[in-house]
């Protein structure tokens, strides 16, 4: 499976975070899928992190860089499908995540409860 991480799982994940749900880790930890990290989470963090908001370790990119992901950069087919979708969900880092699930044939990783709204295949986190 192709699994696409909504940027609370990731920041979850890395943190070993106990909200992450066992199906969630498990998906994420199996070798047999491969997991992708969005370039628009990796934008939503550090905007977050500058405005103050959230707090990341100094080598954030080290320490994602260590992890067993591909990075998953956005296209202007992304960023055309964002048009097309139904405005349920109003955050443009989320509505890029569902663009890019859609687009990919990904299964995105969220505990968002919007996101089941649109025709993706979800896995709760």
């Amino acid at each position: 499976m192709n699994l696409l991480l909504d940027t609370h799982v990731l920041l979850w994940w890395l943190d070993d975070n106990p909200t992450l749900l066992i199906k969630a880790k498990e998906a994420i930890a199996d070798g047999r899928n491969v997991v992708f990290i969005s370039a628009a989470a990796i934008w939503e963090i550090r905007i977050k992190h500058t405005l103050g908001k959230l707090e990341i370790p100094v080598n954030f990119r080290k320490v994602l860089e260590q992890q067993p992901f591909e990075m998953l950069p956005i296209t202007a087919d992304h960023a055309h499908l964002i048009g097309e979708l139904p405005a349920y969900h109003r955050d443009p880092f989320d509505r890029m995540l569902i663009a890019q699930a859609l687009f990919e044939g990904f299964t995105l990783a969220t505990r968002d409860n919007q996101f089941k709204r649109y025709k993706i295949s979800t896995i709760r986190a």
